[in-house]
């Protein structure tokens, strides 16, 4: 670009508030230190000497936990590695909330079973399989996890079934097997079919296994997990298709279908945790990982399993809302579902490692070789992947408890690419097990990674999933008894036929044509090229600490970070060869960029300022989109008739329910007495129900207007401005926050002072109460829209002329 030629943006974005949602865009764009004629060494290839022997070693990490717990645990659910004995619920000190995963069912075991057979150890597995059958009932007064008992008892019963039917078949062994672990998980699924009983047919997050949802406990039980509610489908698919009982599968489908019902319709984003009986959501953070993360998996897996491409539409959409809003790089950072530009949190959590595996599955490498390549790196700067990391990879939660999440991905990355370096990444991953968590019982979780000190848990996952993954790395898949690729694995890595698709269901429908569109469908896969990893990796080598200081004035200015208000950034701006002009009024912040090369103080200045000035402009664009979206309208009619309307502009709040759609609320105004609504009762509290009421902003939070105008029982509230003047036509509009209770049950919306002052004056012209409807603004613009052609299409049909004879 010359010195004569200049980008300029002019935009009302750029005011004295801090510019920014959370965001780490400057974390991950490649620093310049990277050099591109670095040239990096592919990664040596493992020997299968070495490979056998990792493979070995799996195997021996395998037994050493099992036999600890068969030893010294069973028929216990979990061993205590530390004391060296059973956890049982009701003995062992409780944990809270934590014991919800325990129904006194041997859980490691059954947990177990299918692992054993990936071993190859048919003698053990028949051994372990008549100990369940001998052993383990259900019949308990126990209060159970729904998500929980599912994942590991029900998926591990049905796949030690199906794996002892293959025995008989393909083995010649466990001939006087009779399906007993198949009516074992038949009984347990109807017990748990109580908690399906919901309003919305999303189910309960626990349940009692004797007495159902009549449990003292369960009265007040509300609310649930995404992931929760969401991980039910293959389990329950499979047991209907494996009894021929269609009712799990039925019910699980309908759960499915309930949760995308709640979907955020503009952003495809779903919340973490809801309520069961209204649907409402209760957090709203969206992400990848704890209480979200395997209702996604389970989307794309019932599609693989089932056929169902409903499910497949399903995830694609998710999918590209969470490419588009969450992923910010190599690093997945929690969004608000209804306002998806807003980080949440400034941490990531452990959970999230699943997801470079699933990127996999669905043909999207090149991010899930970044996300894993970011996971490794933050695992060898704290020896294992800490429970929970900010996003500048410092410690937020310390503990590990050997989850597999990270193996896991690491090995279907493996299989995808074959690029050893996957086995490197397993193998130093046993390693680390094998020095900081083997103890002489077992492997113990983790407490602090800082510190390395142990906790007294080994969860059944360690050897359903985490040595189970390893051994499969290792593994040549000749070498085992079954074809993985044959299976689904569940999210506890339990193994389910393709073929279960074959037995059907004819009695549930299928088919939602009207649903999806082709757009829907329509994914690329990328190449897998063995190379192409080890070039996805190599500019990120450096990520978390590379050879340049990680330092705040190293960082480039992103535009999502700049304040107009702040002398430092100014000054980065100038030396990026931006020029700043103000535009009428100071006051409102308004100003217009320039760029020049030739203003900025080097050429690499000079690109970052280019770079800014590309931001800058999408900012605003994403600025425009959000508020033309959140945007409201009070709208009233002009005539008595209500022929014709005028709606007048107002903000949203963060913690009113939404309008969404075509929804509106309608009622007769009713100023407030008094007109700040802060006291602890309203003076004309008898005339306010089913009324609008308005209030003015002062005094008190909006939040305690919204609920006092709720409480005398107000159809929704609006909250006028107290600053004269005020207009949304030059301001921002104002979107009103919460105090994180999400109790308000009304619509509530702001008004600046300019706007209500011309609803005030209408109020007062009119004789009788004015009666005004609170919708959405691009809502109320197509009601009109469409109001307008159906009156051109009657006067039209009207003038037509006779017929000629």
């Amino acid at each position: 670009m010359s010195a004569a030629s200049a980008t300029s943006l002019s935009t009302g974005f750029l005011d004295p508030v801090r510019l920014m949602l959370t965001s780490m865009v400057a974390l991950w764009i490649l620093v310049a230190c990277v050099l591109s004629t670095e040239t990096t060494m592919p990664t040596q290839n493992m020997s299968h000497k070495e490979r056998a022997e990792l493979r070995d070693e799996a195997r021996d990490m395998f037994y050493h936990a099992y036999n600890a717990y068969m030893a010294n645990a069973y028929p216990a659910d979990e061993l205590m590695p530390l004391s060296c004995k059973g956890r049982y619920r009701g003995v062992t000190p409780s944990r809270g909330d934590m014991d919800d995963i325990l129904g006194n069912f041997s859980m490691t075991l059954v947990d177990t079973l299918d692992t054993l057979v990936l071993l190859g150890d048919f003698t053990e597995f028949e051994h372990a399989v008549k100990l369940v059958i001998r052993d383990v009932q259900f019949d308990s007064d126990i209060i159970v996890s729904v998500f929980e008992t599912n994942i590991r008892m029900v998926g591990g019963l049905l796949s030690a079934h199906i794996l002892a039917e293959y025995l008989q078949k393909h083995a010649d062994t466990m001939h006087w097997y009779k399906g007993e672990l198949l009516e074992l998980s038949r009984e347990l699924g109807y017990r748990l079919l109580p908690a399906f009983n919901t309003s919305t047919g999303i189910p309960h997050a626990r349940v009692n296994l004797r007495l159902g949802m009549k449990d003292p406990m369960l009265k007040k039980s509300r609310e649930t997990c995404t992931a929760c509610a969401g991980t039910i489908l293959l389990e329950f698919a499979a047991l209907s298709r494996l009894t021929g009982d269609p009712i799990f599968e039925v019910r699980a489908h309908a759960a499915m279908d309930a949760l995308w019902k709640l979907r955020h319709r503009g952003s495809d984003l779903m919340g973490t945790v809801l309520n069961v009986h209204s649907g409402d959501w209760v957090r709203r953070d969206s992400g990848v990982g704890a209480g979200i993360d395997s209702y996604y998996e389970y989307l794309f897996k019932s599609y693989v399993l089932l056929g169902d491409d409903k499910y497949l539409a399903r995830f694609n959409r998710h999918y590209n809302a969470v490419m588009k809003y969450v992923s910010e790089g190599p690093m997945l950072l929690d969004v608000l579902m209804h306002r998806p530009h807003a980080k949440s949190k400034n941490f990531m959590d452990s959970l999230l490692a699943f997801w470079p595996g699933l990127q996999v599955l669905s043909g999207d490498l090149k991010p899930a070789v970044q996300t894993h390549e970011m996971l490794y790196q933050v695992m060898q700067m704290h020896t294992f992947i800490p429970e929970a990391f900010t996003v500048d990879f410092q410690i937020h939660w310390g503990q590990h408890p050997l989850r597999p999440e990270f193996i896991e991905s690491t090995y279907f990355l493996y299989r995808a690419t074959g690029d050893h370096h996957y086995l490197q990444v397993g193998k130093r991953a046993l390693k680390t097990l094998q020095q900081y968590a083997k103890v002489s019982c077992g492997y113990a979780a983790v407490n602090d990674v800082r510190t390395g000190k142990h906790e007294d848990r080994m969860d059944s996952f360690v050897l359903s999933e985490t040595i189970k993954y390893l051994f499969l790395l290792f593994s040549d898949p000749q070498d085992l008894i079954i074809n993985v690729d044959e299976f689904v694995f569940t999210t506890e890595a339990h193994l389910l036929p393709l073929s279960i698709a074959q037995l059907g269901n004819a009695t549930f429908s299928f088919r939602q044509s009207d649903e999806h569109n082709v757009l829907d469908f329509m994914r690329t896969c990328p190449s897998s090229n063995k190379l192409f990893p080890e070039k996805v990796r190599k500019p990120l080598r450096n990520f978390i600490s590379g050879s340049c200081p990680r330092t705040t004035a190293g960082k480039r200015l992103s535009a999502l970070d700049f304040q107009a208000s702040n002398a430092d950034h100014l000054r980065a701006v100038y030396d990026m060869g931006i020029t700043m002009v103000s535009i009428g009024d100071r006051s409102q912040g308004k100003v217009r960029l320039f760029h020049s090369f030739y203003n900025a103080k080097s050429h690499e200045e000079g690109e970052m300022g280019l770079q800014f000035m590309q931001e800058m402009l999408e900012l605003t664009k994403m600025q425009s989109i959000n508020q033309l979206a959140q945007l409201q309208a009070v709208a009233y009619a002009t005539d008595e008739k209500a022929q014709d309307w005028i709606a007048l502009m107002a903000g949203p709040s963060h913690f009113s329910p939404e309008l969404i759609g075509d929804q509106f609320v309608e009622g007769e105004v009713l100023l407030a007495k008094p007109l700040r609504a802060c006291d602890d009762k309203l003076e004309n509290a008898d005339e306010a129900k089913g009324k609008i009421l308005v209030a003015e902003r002062g005094d008190c939070t909006f939040v305690s207007k919204a609920r006092l105008a709720q409480k005398v029982g107000a159809a929704a509230l609006i909250v006028c401005d107290n600053v004269p003047g005020s207009s949304g036509e030059t301001q921002p509009m104002f979107a009103m926050s919460g105090d994180g209770k999400d109790d308000v049950l009304i619509p509530v919306v702001f008004m600046y002072s300019v706007e209500y002052g011309k609803l005030s004056a209408v109020m007062q012209r009119r004789k009788q109460p004015l009666a005004v409807r609170v919708m959405q603004m691009v809502e109320f613009k197509r009601w009109q829209l469409a109001k307008a052609q159906r009156q051109n299409q009657t006067v039209a049909a009207t003038q037509k002329p006779d017929k000629e004879l």
